[in-house]
């Protein structure tokens, strides 16, 4: 399956992923062995969400684009009590 990622899922990520080259293209590699390993669940409004294997703390929001048969990420999360970007940061974020 070929994965698509948009820009704002690449700045997710790169404020949480330190030292990526190609963050778009390590996405879609992380995805895709995710997607594989099958730790995929449904999420809301038809959203697929894909927990990393090697940060089970991220998980990418990506959505099904069928006729063209692509996986398109299109943000991503971090889980537990210790994220890279601690929540009053996203929370400000959502306000504006």
């Amino acid at each position: 399956m070929l994965v698509a990622v948009t820009d704002h899922a690449v700045e997710r990520y790169l404020q949480r992923v330190r030292g990526a080259l190609d963050a778009r293209t390590e996405i879609a590699a992380r995805v895709s062995r995710a997607v594989d390993a099958g730790r995929t669940e449904p999420g809301e409004r038809g959203a697929i969400l894909v927990r990393d294997q090697e940060r089970p703390d991220l998980v990418y929001v990506c959505m099904h684009d069928r006729p063209r048969g692509e996986l398109i990420v299109v943000t991503l999360w971090e889980e537990g009590d210790d994220p890279e970007v601690p929540k009053r940061f996203t929370d400000v974020l959502r306000r504006r």
